[in-house]
């Protein structure tokens, strides 16, 4: 008897590089003591006060779900959610006064309407999503559901640990090539925890302007920048003042799980101030009814936070990231002086890559999976294992011959402070077993 056919799409799709490790753990028959996964940016700290508050006592008198009744909200969000988006936004020093924002179902289903949003038509390559590689999975992933195509311009990863932009003649020269719909730019990079200043966001936000561009930017690790002096860095901080033009072209990708540790609340915002881009994205947004209307109250609670409130947290969560992220960055150099280890400028992710240690035709993936599978090392006496992400999957390129994350692993901050001060020692000796067996 014949079967029913899968699309073309489902039979080529492979799941996400940042799950696949997690994936095939799961399979193992015989485990580890212990799993130490960074693999994924799954925060595992307690959400803000605020927000816990209203998670524990959603049969508080004046709850809408004292009785029970879970009804759906208007599809751009509850006034209160859309207003707790602007007030951070507004506590921070931004204008909020033109701002316009659709609630939706995590940063990735904002992803998922930008892309429908600001791309040429499904199935051709007209007006791509422009990206700086390597670049957070998910946009190619929605681009390619959604038959959408991306260009690249690509970072190098420099022995010092920092990755370096390419000259803005060569990112125009790529945009006159492609002639993409939008540029997105992730100012608190993921994965790289690269910063961008003020005047790398102008100069991209003029050729967006030269060009004609939408300019989109990911924001969801906005407060989290480790240098004492840096002063916040958004689209939201550009203007026509600076930047002539800009304003009705800007886009912002916003997110309840990074900064407010709450992953699993699936609450995301798309931010704009084309009133004309709000009004479509809202109505693309109807198909999907609304966002998680429980979701939207807890979240809602930061509407109501003043400014000292806002930046305390912001300032909480810097100085918790800033310790871990340094004691991985200095203890990997310890242990093994050839990694280059990405420099800790901001969100929640470093890079390692492997190239000067390893042997050749090392490929990273194969090293995940073998940790994921069948390795492990004794850490303070307890067989463990670690799960990280291959790089391979943030950048655009199929070869993998010619893909620098074929030596590169992205970790994540997410595990226990305890479990974070043995990365270093475990990653260097996973990896000497890995080459030892090659």
């Amino acid at each position: 008897m014949n079967k029913p056919v899968l699309s073309a799409h489902f039979e080529s799709r492979k799941p996400s590089a940042v799950r696949l490790a997690q994936m095939k753990y799961q399979e193992r028959k015989v485990k580890p003591e212990a799993v130490i996964n960074v693999g994924i940016g799954n925060v595992s700290l307690p959400t803000n006060p605020a927000m816990k508050k209203r998670m524990f006592e959603l049969d508080a008198e004046g709850s809408p779900f004292a009785e029970g009744v879970i009804r759906y909200t208007g599809t751009a969000g509850t006034e209160e959610c859309q207003e707790a988006f602007k007030n951070i936004l507004k506590c921070e020093g931004f204008d909020t006064s033109k701002l316009f924002v659709q609630v939706t179902d995590g940063g990735s289903a904002a992803m998922e309407i930008l892309v429908t949003g600001v791309c040429g038509p499904a199935g051709t390559d007209e007006k791509p999503l422009m990206m700086i590689d390597p670049a957070y999975t998910n946009y190619i992933s929605f681009a390619q559901r959604l038959g959408r195509k991306t260009a690249t311009v690509k970072r190098i990863l420099n022995e010092d640990g920092n990755f370096t932009l390419p000259e803005l003649d060569k990112i125009e020269e790529a945009i006159k090539k492609n002639n993409p719909g939008c540029l997105l730019v992730i100012p608190y990079d993921n994965p790289t925890g690269q910063l961008y200043d003020y005047e790398t966001m102008k100069d991209l936000a003029r050729l967006c302007v030269k060009y004609n561009m939408w300019m989109a930017s990911d924001e969801a690790y906005r407060e989290l920048h480790y240098a004492e002096d840096t002063k916040i860095v958004s689209i939201w901080g550009l203007s026509d003042k600076d930047v002539p033009g800009i304003e009705g072209r800007r886009i912002s990708i916003e997110t309840a799980s990074k900064v407010w540790n709450a992953c699993g609340l699936r609450i995301g915002g798309l931010v704009t101030d084309s009133p004309e881009f709000n009004n479509r994205a809202v109505a693309e947004y109807t198909a999907n009814l609304c966002a998680n209307a429980i979701g939207q109250y807890i979240f809602g609670a930061l509407a109501n936070e003043t400014e000292e409130q806002i930046a305390a947290w912001a300032k909480e969560m810097r100085d918790y990231y800033r310790g871990l992220i340094m004691t991985v960055y200095n203890g990997l150099k310890e242990e093994e002086p050839g990694l280059i280890v990405s420099s800790p400028d901001a969100s929640i992710y470093s890079v390692i890559d492997v190239r000067n240690v390893v042997k050749p035709g090392f490929k990273a993936i194969d090293f995940v999976l073998y940790c994921a599978q069948e390795g492990s090392a004794v850490i303070d006496g307890v067989e463990t294992t670690l799960l990280v992400a291959p790089m391979n999957g943030f950048y655009d390129i199929e070869n993998i011959e010619e893909n620098p994350g074929r030596t590169q692993f992205r970790i994540s901050f997410v595990e226990s402070p305890e479990n974070i001060a043995k990365i270093p020692k475990l990653f260097v000796e996973l990896l000497r077993q890995f080459e030892a067996q090659r």
